[in-house]
């Protein structure tokens, strides 16, 4: 069985690490859909919204670019146990900040938290990376993101949906530190490496100078990058205006549109998977540009259009979000191109793709910014149009590198240990 499990790009040392990334973006992710609204509610206006995710985008986007330097100076293990500390503390200080509606405190205990969850799931992407076998690296970072959108978006949207009337928006933010603290504790007592978690200052300060200067060495490595903010660029606005948008304007109920987001979601994590097979048989920079690029492209716009047509038809706004989550899953390989245009680097390369991912969340918000001089229908044209620009970009980074010089031999250690 193990054996079986590793041909699927699951290593069995990580196995349990899946859960605990799972549980983690559930706790994480279960103030996405209503948090705006919420603080709306309580007399909070846009300029502070936008300006509580941008500062909590950008602590994001530089936690996700130190983490894979880091997890590679220091072991992946330790860094993900740092950010559960971080995400913890500095949750209970939002909380008590939201409570007593102390925008300050709000402000920095928000932004702060933003370390967290990039040290927790990024870190172990690198871990993801150190330790699979190439040849399923496609399925490995497949099953990655869809554990991690599992978690991030499909349950705990409905989880929320459920709960919120029943215990109200307050408490049920508070109880995401319950997801956090049991995903926590599994890594804590059930994730072991595989390998010594490395040592020497020089060697630590090697791996973090590297999250500078692999965009040098391998100038495909910093376009891949800009590739991977397209990807999550649109969503991240969404979180900011879309739910305001398709609730006031297009007329649907909260419990409708959150309905829609978890099954957006849930599409994404499906396709995930499927897109990672699909990556190892037809190419993973004709998925990327075609299943990612042009889905995206074609679907942005249409969040817009098919209410405007249709008018608050449920249905047909369903299948636009199902469209739109397929196509953002499709972008899922470059997890495993990165990691290949710099074999030796792999940290190095994997901090480049998490600083997109941050990049991503902290640039969202700033694009949602342009709903008011462009409207709505503007916006998203020109998130339509980014993706087209990504889809270009992506096959830029056609390379065929040098085969990994120490990859192999891990691999076949791997394969002898895991063997039926």
């Amino acid at each position: 069985m193990t054996g079986f499990w590793t041909r699927q790009g699951i290593v069995p040392n990580l196995r349990w690490g899946f859960v605990a990334l799972t549980l983690f973006m559930i706790g994480d992710g279960i103030e996405s859909g209503f948090l705006s609204p919420y603080l709306a509610e309580h007399g909070f206006g846009s300029g502070q919204m936008s300006l509580l995710w941008s500062v909590y985008g950008f602590v994001v986007a530089v936690a996700a670019w130190l983490s894979g330097a880091l997890a590679e100076a220091f072991g992946p293990r330790r860094v993900m146990l740092a950010g559960f500390g971080i995400w913890v503390v500095f949750e209970i200080a939002f909380l008590a900040a939201l409570a007593q509606e102390n925008f300050t405190f709000m402000l920095i205990s928000f932004g702060i938290r933003g370390l967290g969850y990039p040290l927790f799931s990024y870190a172990f992407l690198v871990w993801l990376a150190m330790d699979t076998p190439e040849e399923v690296m496609g399925k490995a970072v497949g099953w990655y993101w869809f554990f991690f959108v599992l978690g991030l978006g499909v349950v705990s949207s409905y989880y929320a949906g459920a709960v919120i009337p029943l215990i109200g928006e307050f408490a049920t933010l508070a109880s995401s530190l319950v997801f956090i603290g049991i995903g926590g504790i599994m890594l804590a007592f059930l994730v072991k490496a595989r390998r010594p978690d490395p040592g020497g200052l020089q060697t630590s300060l090697r791996s973090i100078l590297g999250a500078f200067t692999i965009v040098v060495e391998r100038p495909k490595v910093g376009i891949g990058g800009i590739v991977r903010v397209i990807n999550t660029l649109g969503f991240y606005a969404f979180v900011v205006f879309l739910s305001t948008f398709m609730v006031h304007d297009v007329g649907l109920s909260t419990s409708e549109w959150q309905t829609v987001w978890g099954t957006l979601t849930l599409t994404n994590i499906i396709a995930n998977v499927v897109f990672g097979y699909v990556a190892d048989k037809i190419g993973r920079i004709r998925t990327v540009a075609w299943f990612g690029g042009l889905l995206c492209a074609v679907s942005v716009p249409a969040f817009y259009y098919v209410p405007k047509l249709l008018g608050s038809g449920f249905w047909a706004i369903l299948v636009v979000g199902i469209v739109y989550g397929a196509g953002l899953s499709g972008y899922v390989p470059l997890s495993a191109i990165m990691p290949a245009l710099a074999p030796h680097r792999i940290g190095g390369a994997i901090a480049i793709l998490n600083l997109g991912a941050g990049v991503s969340q902290f640039l969202g918000p700033v694009v949602a910014g342009l709903v008011t001089p462009l409207g709505v229908a503007g916006t998203l044209w020109v998130l339509a149009g980014i993706h087209l620009v990504g889809m270009a970009l992506t096959y830029c980074l056609r390379d065929r590198p040098s085969p990994p010089k120490e990859k192999p031999a891990m691999d076949r250690e791997l394969a002898e240990r895991t063997a039926l």
